[in-house]
């Protein structure tokens, strides 16, 4: 049976540099009848797993440690039984959220988690934060962006650990080399593809959204 993608939409809190904002956050499932990878388990473990159901859960990836994407990953993981994956640039911010708890497993730039017959790919993408990455499947043509690409720009570069240039050089670099059809399944909102954002890249530098 083939892979599939399913979007869960779960709401809470984002906090950072003093702020806290309401978010509603995409939590991506990625799997088959009997296996599955959990990407970015925000806020809520219970609907998370419920949605997981009798499926083996055989990671929880995060894109990026900023707590909104990461604060269900510990309670996901006691449920579960599956690992969580982060890179280990973004561990200052995960301690930030859970200093008394580490990931289980470092992520690596180029790196294959496979579930259900998907290849995810992991793709380095600093900027938004310093270990956040992306997830490639050609043969589901997805790409799994997190903070780093939405539909209409780049994501937010205006707080701590994050940096404007080296998320254009992320997005120019490593996403939008990728074919133009593949979509954009983002952190937050609606999908896009990377044909629709391409023409837009020095809209973006030059206005430094």
């Amino acid at each position: 049976m083939a892979a599939r993608i399913e979007r869960l939409v779960t709401s809470g809190q984002f906090t950072l540099d003093g702020g806290t904002w309401d978010v509603d956050n995409n939590v991506w499932i990625v799997g088959d009848d009997h296996e599955a990878v959990v990407i970015d388990a925000a806020h809520d473990a219970q609907a998370i797993a419920k949605a997981v159901g009798g499926r083996r859960l055989i990671a929880i990836v995060c894109t990026h440690a900023h707590n909104d994407h990461v604060n269900a990953a510990p309670a996901l993981a006691d449920l579960t039984g599956a690992k969580i994956w982060l890179h280990p640039d973004d561990m200052p911010l995960w301690r930030m959220t859970h200093p008394d708890r580490e990931p289980d497993e470092h992520l690596a730039d180029g790196q294959v988690i496979e579930a259900a017959g998907a290849d995810l790919k992991v793709i380095h993408t600093p900027g938004h934060a310093p270990g956040a990455v992306c997830l490639h499947d050609p043969g589901l043509a997805a790409v799994f962006t997190g903070d780093t690409l939405f539909r209409g720009g780049p994501g937010a570069t205006g707080r701590s650990y994050s940096h404007f240039p080296t998320i254009i050089d992320s997005i120019r670099d490593r996403l939008l080399t990728l074919p133009p059809e593949t979509k954009v399944l983002t952190g937050h909102g609606d999908s896009t593809t990377i044909g629709a954002e391409a023409p837009h890249l020095q809209e973006w530098i030059d206005r430094g959204y």
